[in-house]
């Protein structure tokens, strides 16, 4: 089938069905395009709505997120998980700011130069915001053409990307392609669904071979499955005197990167051991020491849980604290924080935010 007939069909389609009143379609600039589409990658379009919302109240444009403090972008990012995409949006900002008179290149190759920006990302701001005729190829363009094409075979592999990426640049319209590239991530996200898909509803489906050959709850093919490996750790949630709490910031790298987090104590919930580790590598030492519920975290790679250690603590009278990567926290005079997950949910169970 032309490419033609596939993307008149999926216009008219768009005309009708499509999505046209999301946050940041209404004065699509590509500083919003660009932050929403960073927001969308692996999250849900109802969730990112009211983070964009208060993202852009905050930060209305490229000079104010260049400007801003990485925490103070990691604390409206707090809760949308993948945390390096905000270190990398807040990245470019600064980069765009530098390098680019603050203006959002052009190009698709300036927009894939800039930190935490692929070629498909690149491709949808472009598209979206600037009406340039570029294919992308996000999660949804994945299912509509594995499923429309019949390809077998995990997305994830090189061979498998690239013969969608041809797919992706066949179909791509040199006239209103910027409504294809919408037309084609709400197919994907509301009619191609990856469970309970609305065949009947699709405008391509007369021709979709996934659905010719009852293959349409087999393709994408998955991931392939791995048993994930189990992690264990201590959380010690240390209270002084004033109410504040103990805070370290994250490596930027891992887990929960540059965001504040409890100290991580040994694993082995020892009493004699923990308070002798926190004397020397804290300078505390520790009261009342209580055991906390388990908190289980899911990542790509592991399972993770913390058991977090619930004690009052006290400065050593020789130590004098002037780490910037660490600090007491009072949420009382410390608004803006890019708090990890652990500490948002400790802190709500106490009832001290």
């Amino acid at each position: 089938m032309s490419r033609q007939r596939f993307s008149t069909r999926l216009l008219a389609w768009f005309e009708q069905h499509g999505r046209k009143d999301l946050p940041w379609q209404q004065n699509p600039t590509a500083y919003r395009v660009w932050v929403s589409e960073i927001m969308l990658q692996q999250t849900q379009v109802a969730t990112v709505i009211p983070y964009f919302e208060r993202f852009m109240k905050s930060f209305p444009d490229v000079q104010a997120l260049a400007a801003a403090t990485q925490d103070e972008v990691l604390h409206h990012w707090a809760g949308l998980g993948y945390y390096a995409r905000g270190r990398n949006l807040h990245k470019a900002a600064q980069v765009i700011c530098e390098q680019h008179s603050g203006q959002f290149p052009e190009t698709i190759e300036a927009v894939i130069a800039l930190p935490g920006i692929g070629r498909s990302t690149a491709g949808a701001v472009l598209s979206l915001a600037l009406k340039q005729c570029h294919p992308i190829l996000d999660g949804n363009v994945k299912r509509v053409l594995a499923r429309h094409c019949a390809i077998d075979g995990w997305p994830g592999v090189l061979s498998i990307q690239k013969e969608m990426w041809l797919l992706a640049e066949e179909r791509t319209p040199k006239k209103n392609s910027d409504f294809y590239t919408q037309a084609i991530m709400d197919l994907g996200a509301t009619v191609c669904r990856r469970s309970k898909p609305l065949c009947g509803a699709c405008p391509v489906s007369q021709d979709c071979m996934a659905l010719a050959g009852a293959l349409v709850d087999q393709l994408p093919t998955s991931k392939p499955r791995k048993n994930l490996p189990l992690r264990k750790g201590v959380l010690l949630v240390l209270e002084n005197e004033a109410g504040e709490w103990l805070l370290q910031r994250r490596p930027p790298a891992g887990i929960w990167g540059g965001l504040w987090c409890f100290p991580e104590g040994p694993n082995e919930v020892d009493d004699k051991a923990m308070r002798e580790w926190c004397r020397s590598e804290l300078g505390c030492d520790l009261f009342d020491v209580e055991s906390g519920a388990v908190q289980r975290h899911t990542f790509s790679h592991y399972h993770y849980e913390v058991m977090p250690l619930h004690a009052h603590a006290k400065l050593m009278d020789s130590v004098v604290m002037d780490d910037d990567s660490r600090l007491w926290y009072n949420p009382a005079s410390i608004k803006v924080l890019g708090l990890a997950a652990p500490v948002r949910r400790i802190i709500e169970q106490v009832g001290i935010d």
